[in-house]
């Protein structure tokens, strides 16, 4: 049995407009990619068991459209965007918008390497502006992010 990696992402900040995120996980990439890609799936991880996910549409093709709903504390929190570019198992490259604020769309870069059954899955969020990146930094999304990445990781451990 796989041993799980309980909050171990690391967030780091390489430029004024950047967020890296890098976490490893007990399960080889494809395991991670279909928790990461698949609607049922991502309703099993994407709230941090903050809410309940109501919607997670995925369309998974380049210029496809994703979006992820959750109720969280009577609060309607959404989240969408499209797909720019994808390699199954190694990368995803797709915008990001969180509802709440229209304007401060951001690019996000998804990779996925494997090594001895283990996956490192970095993440580089790319923001307009420093302000958007500060804000996103600011919501509190590092401790939702932590319990997320934990369930996503559960997840792909339970699909061996």
């Amino acid at each position: 049995m796989a041993t799980a990696s309980s909050g171990t992402a690391v967030v780091t900040l390489p430029s004024d407009t950047q967020i890296l995120i890098t976490r490893e996980f007990a399960a080889p990439k494809h395991l991670v990619y279909k928790a990461w890609t698949t609607p049922e799936l991502i309703k099993r991880w994407w709230s941090a068991n903050r809410g309940e996910v109501t919607l997670a549409e995925v369309d998974l093709r380049v210029g496809g459209k994703w979006r992820y709903v959750m109720m969280a504390e009577g609060f309607e929190v959404g989240f969408h965007g499209e797909y720019r570019e994808i390699v199954p198992n190694e990368r995803i490259v797709s915008t990001e918008v969180f509802e709440g604020m229209p304007d401060a769309e951001a690019l996000d870069t998804l990779t996925l390497a494997e090594k001895n059954g283990r996956t490192i899955l970095t993440i580089l969020v790319e923001h307009q502006t420093k302000v958007h990146r500060d804000a996103h930094i600011e919501s509190g999304m590092e401790g939702g992010l932590q319990d997320a990445l934990d369930l996503l990781e559960q997840v792909a451990i339970s699909l061996r």
